[in-house]
């Protein structure tokens, strides 16, 4: 029987989740599903922010950068500004999902962050993505600001925090949790593992 469909949780604005999303397939053998979380509500609810704003930025910046290169991912391009404020981004994932184009719009926007260096706070080039991938560009802007867009990113990024989402990325396999790019390998394992018992 099949292993269960692992969930990966994301924020566009992580390097990290972007090294993630990149290579789930290849690394669990098909695409797990893509959960859109607010980073900025986590970091609230663990009550502690982001590395970007510390020390060590420098340092994680090169490391980031090291792993594209060791996974065979093109040079990281860095927004400037990064990182850059993803509410309108994450809102934007959301509408996506309701029409069907969730996942399709998620790989695009990593890609304008950190294959092209765009600035995902700005909403021209929201709406340049969803055009990209075929969606109605259009209403975009209009349905970022709706008060159900807004309570569902909320409420994904609770649900998230509850089932023991920390951080992003995270891979969800049954009801573990790993947490970091560097977990997708045990991931796996852990869904081998959970096929072989069936």
């Amino acid at each position: 029987m099949p292993a269960p469909e692992p969930t990966l949780f994301y924020d566009l604005g992580s390097p990290y989740a972007y090294l993630a999303v990149e290579r789930a397939v290849a690394v669990l053998g098909f695409e797990p599903r893509l959960e859109p979380v607010l980073v900025g509500g986590i970091f609230t609810l663990r009550g502690h922010g982001s590395w970007s704003q510390t020390p060590d930025r420098a340092g994680r910046i090169a490391e980031v950068e090291a792993r594209a290169e060791r996974y065979g991912l093109a040079p990281l391009r860095w927004p400037s500004g990064w990182p850059d404020n993803t509410l309108k981004a994450m809102r934007a994932v959301v509408w996506a999902e309701l029409i069907g184009g969730g996942q399709r719009f998620a790989r695009a926007a990593f890609k304008a962050a950190f294959a092209e260096g765009r600035d995902l706070s700005e909403l021209e080039v929201l709406i340049a993505i969803a055009d990209s991938v075929g969606l109605p560009s259009e209403d975009l802007s209009g349905a970022i600001e709706e008060l159900a867009i807004k309570d569902a990113l909320k409420q994904a990024t609770t649900r998230a925090w509850e089932r023991g989402v920390v951080g992003v990325p995270c891979i969800e396999v049954g009801k573990k949790v790993f947490y970091g790019d560097d977990q997708l390998d045990f991931a796996a394992a852990k869904l081998g593992e959970m096929a072989g018992r069936r």
